[in-house]
């Protein structure tokens, strides 16, 4: 790995910003409900597999924790009140002397930071920054954070596979806009550069973190029991792409765009991580669970499926087909999701949320 390696400038794919109807910070709900299942996994892995007095000499007066791809809140404030709440009490049980702690929020630049910064939360024990710039690369300095986490952030890719758009390629994806249902060339193009950029991710987060340092993840992942080109939670982006191509079939946009078109994400099984974690060799698995993400209770409508697609996709629609599709693409979303009874049951169902704590050696 490359110690002197920066920050990495890449494609970036920001959720909705502002606070508006379609905004991230309107439409998230699903996702906090969904990670608050690993909540007690969070408590564990601090209370557990942290030892404070391993790198104790490298404190000093301050702990670092990073929140890699924080997007615009609030379910990064919520994450990190439960991070620091379980370092309060570890820090009560195992060491005397509790130092300030400093929060980073990381995102591409192109996040909106400053809705993000205008909805911290009035009354905190923390110091923030913002620190922008792809967490596939280098985004902090060597050996200078203590805890690192993410949510819902690591299926994102870096680019989208480039043999996807070359017409001469087996793996050339028309006509779809993923891997759901696509051929094994498509989905085995995915997967590699899932490993790639994974492989970079942890590369750098080894340079970044402190010899005992800790890192938190959860992502949302392909149950053992279920093909790769059928991940539960890709049925929703089959949904958009349908009526992508009923847009192209109308003249409302055209055929060459959809063909072009293609989401960076990918829900990886838990075994392609746990290999590019041991091929880095600089970890140690201390917890590892495929979750059931929590989303009972939460109203279920076709027409909030529609929105919290929007809010996370309209950006990267946009710069490919304009900003003028949206609204009548959307509400096309709505109407076809309104033949299916429960839009969000078949995504989020047992095996389609990993937790994984993480050591460094």
């Amino acid at each position: 790995m490359d110690n002197n390696t920066t920050t990495v400038v890449l494609e970036s794919y920001p959720m909705n910003g502002g606070d508006g109807t379609y905004s991230y910070s309107k439409n998230s709900n699903i996702h906090k409900k969904a990670s608050s299942v690993a909540s007690s996994l969070i408590e564990d892995a601090i209370a557990n597999k942290f030892d404070m007095n391993q790198f104790s000499s490298s404190l000093k007066h301050t702990f670092n924790i990073a929140d890699l791809g924080c997007s615009v809140g609030p379910n990064t404030f919520i994450a990190m009140e439960k991070v620091l709440k379980a370092l309060q009490i570890k820090y009560q049980s195992q060491h005397p002397n509790k130092p300030e702690f400093h929060v980073f929020f990381n995102d591409h630049s192109a996040n909106d930071f400053n809705t993000l910064f205008s909805s911290l939360p009035p009354e905190r024990y923390y110091f923030v920054a913002g620190v922008p710039g792809s967490f596939h690369g280098r985004v902090f300095p060597k050996s200078s954070l203590h805890l690192a986490y993410s949510q819902y952030a690591l299926q994102w890719l870096s680019k989208v596979p480039e043999e996807l758009l070359d017409k001469n390629s087996p793996a050339w994806n028309k006509g779809r806009i993923h891997y759901t249902y696509a051929c094994d060339e498509v989905v085995n193009a995915y997967a590699a550069q899932f490993s790639k950029d994974m492989a970079s991710f942890f590369d750098a987060r080894a340079n970044e973190l402190v010899a005992g340092g800790l890192m938190l993840f959860i992502i949302p992942a392909n149950p053992d029991d279920i093909p790769c080109s059928r991940p539960p939670l890709g049925m929703t982006f089959d949904l958009l792409g349908r009526c992508l191509v009923d847009m192209a079939k109308e003249g409302l946009i055209s055929e060459v765009e959809v063909d072009s078109f293609n989401l960076p994400v990918y829900y990886p099984y838990a075994k392609e991580i746990t290999q590019v974690i041991e091929r880095n060799g600089c970890f140690d698995i201390e917890m590892m669970e495929l979750q059931r993400p929590q989303v009972d209770g939460l109203r279920q409508t076709p027409q909030i499926l529609a929105s919290i697609l929007r809010s996370g996709l309209e950006v990267i629609v946009s710069k490919h087909f304009g900003s003028q599709i949206i609204d009548e693409l959307f509400n096309r979303v709505h109407k076809k999701a309104e033949e299916f009874p429960n839009p969000f049951e078949s995504s989020f169902r047992e095996g389609t949320q990993l937790f994984l704590a993480l050591k460094r050696k």
